[in-house]
């Protein structure tokens, strides 16, 4: 699972919103659901104090009889129904008491004794009814009526439940519309990026040589900036091999000139004079093969490594055809690789001249390639080495056998140019019953 600083912009910004979305939509329908829940039973409040208002209108009183009667009709027929969910009902403080036909036989629970107060109450049938109840006093009676009128909540709690429904099913409508229109939002604004994405792709497959500038402003200075630092290193890498080469050059005079001069000294001098040079050669090689190498191609076409090995395989087996040796390869699965091409040549040329100058009659070369690694093996049918000269001949300058010509430089390089791809030498006995070499260098 990766951490969230690790997500994609995309996903950080589909996240943002539904999260955003999650939130203000359930706090929108909350916030309009209770509205709406008010807005409803205030109404129905309403209209239950005008009832009340029309039931006190309608309230008569003759003192004479001490009759208590109704005499008008609120107009709803629900009132005559029985149990129909709407009632009203006038009750004297001595327990005289009027009521709709609708109530028929029940009576209806008053509140507390306030003058004024509206509240739920269950009545006839378990129903839930709204009641508001009103204390009033009448001319001529001298005790004071308390006067109620309830009606059925059911219908308004199914129609505020309906409007729930509807709400959630409209929020969530449009919470899905609101996160699409985002995804495409987001689509449509990182388009650049992933153009960008696209040309730095092609930028390392070698297919371009620089990024493309068609962006928007803020990216185009980026791909700019990026483009000059590529030009850049490309010509300073350049001119860092060009010198190494050029120093290479100027050097190999002077030093071979010293070492014939070094032939003309007395035969007690010319020892110490010419380990000097030998030093001198030696360390000059290492360190201009180091920094002619280029490590690592990031960026670029590669290298392709049939045509970068041509030229060495070329000239190893006519030097191994004038000493008389069998030359062998085998090749398989090889293409492209992000490896300077004249490392490679470096690495395989030092590999094949070291088993060509031990090789009694055979030079074997075995080359694989997957799409993890370059495989280099060469094999000789030589004395070959120890385990501890093998460990030791990869040490810089190390010669084992100072009655042959030959600097010691050969598998060093090999190694150091080995490691500077991440790569891993190998050196052990052949079946050959020579030297085998191997070189496993990750393509990833």
């Amino acid at each position: 699972m990766q951490a969230p600083r690790t997500w994609p912009i995309a996903s950080r910004l589909l996240v943002s919103a539904l999260l955003l979305v999650l939130l203000v939509l359930p706090l929108a329908g909350s916030l309009l659901a209770w509205n709406f829940r008010t807005a409803v039973h205030s109404g129905f409040d309403d209209r239950l104090a005008s009832l009340v208002n029309v039931v006190i209108a309608g309230i008569d009183y003759q003192p004479a009889s001490n009759n208590l009667q109704m005499n008008r009709s609120l107009g709803d027929p629900r009132f005559d129904g029985a149990y129909s969910g709407w009632y009203w009902q006038v009750q004297t403080a001595s327990g005289r008491t009027l009521t709709s036909r609708s109530l028929w036989d029940q009576r209806l629970p008053l509140l507390d004794a306030q003058p004024q107060v509206v509240g739920k109450v269950v009545g006839p049938r378990e129903q839930s009814l709204r009641l508001q109840q009103r204390r009033v006093h009448l001319p001529n009676l001298p005790e004071a009526l308390t006067v109620a009128v309830a009606g059925d909540l059911a219908p308004i709690e199914a129609e505020v439940a309906r409007f729930q429904r509807l709400l959630v099913l409209s929020l969530s409508g449009l919470g899905l519309l609101l996160l699409g229109l985002l995804a495409v939002q987001i689509h449509w604004g990182l388009a650049p990026l992933r153009r960008l994405e696209q040309d730095l792709r092609a930028v390392e497959s070698g297919e371009a040589e620089n990024l493309g500038e068609n962006l928007p402003r803020e990216l185009a200075r980026l791909a700019g900036a990026v483009n000059q630092v590529l030009q850049r290193d490309r010509t300073l890498i350049e001119r860092g091999r060009t010198a190494a080469g050029n120093l290479a050059h100027a050097l190999k005079t002077p030093v071979a000139v010293l070492r014939t001069l070094s032939e003309r000294l007395p035969e007690a001098q010319q020892l110490p004079v010419q380990t000097e040079l030998r030093r001198l050669d030696e360390a000059v090689r290492h360190h201009l093969a180091r920094a002619s190498s280029a490590g690592p191609v990031a960026l670029g076409k590669g290298t392709e490594v049939d045509t970068a090995l041509a030229p060495v395989l070329e000239a190893l087996a006519v030097l191994a055809q004038r000493r008389g040796l069998v030359f062998a390869q085998q090749r398989a699965g090889l293409g492209r690789v992000r490896m300077d091409a004249q490392d490679l040549q470096e690495l395989a040329g030092n590999l094949l001249e070291n088993a060509v100058h031990w090789a009694r009659g055979r030079v074997q070369l075995n080359l694989q390639q997957t799409s993890q690694s370059l495989t280099l093996v060469v094999e000789d049918d030589g004395p070959g080495m120890s385990a501890s000269d093998c460990e030791q001949a990869l040490q810089r300058g190390t010669r084992l056998d100072e009655s042959r010509p030959g600097s010691g430089l050969g598998l060093a390089i090999v190694r150091e140019l080995a490691e500077l791809y991440d790569g891993q030498v190998t050196l052990a006995r052949s079946t050959l019953g020579g030297l085998r070499a191997q070189v496993v260098l990750p393509l990833a």
